[in-house]
């Protein structure tokens, strides 16, 4: 078989039990594994032998009394987790969520640093803004700052970030024991930044790492989350429902990219997608409907207020989804607000059928069919220019996530659309980017 010259990406939405809200509710899941350190190796380990790319871990800076009654399950902090990762897996990367809203960039900086140091060059970073006012709170706040202001924020964060990783230049480390010389003084740079949110003079106690940077992903399909993105990501979490979606998205963002000066050849555009694999399409609804059977209304109609920030408790669960504010007026998750109200109004849904539509993926596509329906699904938004590759999140990881590696990524491979092998040691090699050039070094250059 001709192989493809353009392959897809897999990367690895890392869970503790599943994507779907009521995975910890099903047999099959261990629900002992969600501060045990061997649950996540033994996933991470099957992720790796499959070749993926990379594994990822979302995260929340809040959480409830209700919502840990009826199964919001935490779990460990993305970098901690990730450190322990890196030094028992050897090649697949790892990719951590980090707020800019509840962080310093000097920190984040040494952080990921230090992870792509231990992980020899397979580290990166999922910037998000946050969004709700419970994590706000948390964090010495009343509320969270608007959407546009968050974004300006991260803008200036990610900028003196960047910076800091650059601080060091790539040679800049001479470690002669004879001469008593560690670094050289002039390859080692002070920032001296003073912008509206941050002043950071520098350098990085850290050297320049292997990748030069850690991979810069991000996850917004807001307005502001598309120009950021164009300006910034390197791979991009995103989430549609259709096909038609995800290739306006993908050509929107292409273009932007363009704009700012960037190849678009080096932004991966990763749409989430919720598998649930059957011998036949039947037994695959089969099983999604006995999670679906499993799911709590109350805590599912909490999660959904909380998302959209519009408290719906009020409106009868089989009557419609009521008028929302324009999300453009929403302080927090515009873009997944969209895709809800779309959803909606799209497929004339209940808001307790939306509720088990949204149950297995927060508005992520959903999937449940046979190992080569899934692949061909796939195939089509790729070949189609709705996608790179995909974020996998397993609506169920025992058991679940077992199919998809062993059923469809074989599948893939026989297509010639999936490595069989790595090719390289770093996240920056699987997904095909390049080592940025330091902007100091640059900077050295023109003067």
């Amino acid at each position: 078989m001709k192989k493809n010259t353009r392959q897809i990406h897999l990367n690895l939405f890392l869970a503790s039990m599943g994507h779907h809200e009521a995975a910890w509710r099903h047999p099959d899941s261990n629900l002992n594994g969600v501060y045990d350190f061997a649950h996540y190796l033994e996933h991470a380990r099957k992720a790796e032998a499959a070749k993926l790319d990379s594994l990822f871990l979302a995260d929340r800076y809040a959480t409830s009394p209700t919502a840990v009654q009826y199964g919001a399950l935490g779990g460990l902090e993305p970098h901690t987790l990730l450190s322990a990762l890196a030094v028992v897996t050897k090649q697949i990367g790892l990719i951590a969520t980090v707020s800019t809203s509840f962080n310093e960039p000097y920190n984040v900086a040494r952080r990921f640093a230090s992870l792509d140091h231990l992980s020899k060059g397979r580290a990166g970073w999922n910037i998000i803004t946050s969004g709700t006012d419970s994590e706000a709170q948390n964090f010495n706040r009343d509320r969270i700052a608007q959407h546009q202001e968050r974004y300006e924020r991260a803008k200036e964060f990610v900028e003196v970030t960047t910076k800091l990783w650059d601080s060091w230049e790539d040679d800049a480390l001479i470690q002669d024991q004879k001469t008593g010389i560690y670094a050289d003084k002039d390859k080692v740079h002070e920032l001296n930044h003073k912008g509206k949110y941050f002043s950071v003079r520098g350098p990085l106690n850290t050297a320049r790492s292997p990748q030069g940077r850690p991979i810069l992903v991000q996850a917004g399909s807001s307005e502001d989350g598309r120009d950021f993105a164009a300006e910034w990501a390197e791979a991009i979490f995103t989430a549609q429902q259709t096909l038609e979606d995800a290739q306006a998205f993908y050509s929107d963002v292409k273009k932007r990219v363009l704009l700012y000066g960037r190849d678009p050849a080096y932004v991966k555009i990763l749409p989430g997608i919720c598998p649930i694999i059957g011998k036949t399409e039947s037994e695959a609804k089969e099983k999604e409907a006995e999670l679906h059977e499993l799911t709590n209304p109350t805590y599912s109609l909490l999660q959904l207020s909380n998302r959209i920030g519009f408290d719906l408790t009020a409106y009868p669960l089989d009557g419609p989804l009521p008028d929302l504010p324009d999300s453009s007026e929403i302080a927090g998750h515009q873009s997944r607000t969209h895709l809800i109200k779309e959803l909606a109004d799209r497929e004339k849904l209940t808001i307790r059928q939306l509720l088990l539509r949204l149950a297995g993926g927060r508005g992520h596509k959903k999937i449940a069919g046979t190992p080569m329906q899934i692949a061909d699904e796939l195939e089509a938004w790729f070949v189609g220019h709705a996608a790179d590759g995909f974020n996998i999140m397993p609506q169920l990881m025992n058991g679940g996530l077992d199919d998809f590696l062993e059923q469809v990524v074989p599948e893939l491979q026989r297509r010639g659309l999936f490595r069989t092998a790595y090719t390289g040691t770093t996240l920056r090699d699987h997904y095909d980017l390049p080592v940025p050039v330091n902007s100091f070094a640059k900077a050295k250059l023109y003067q």
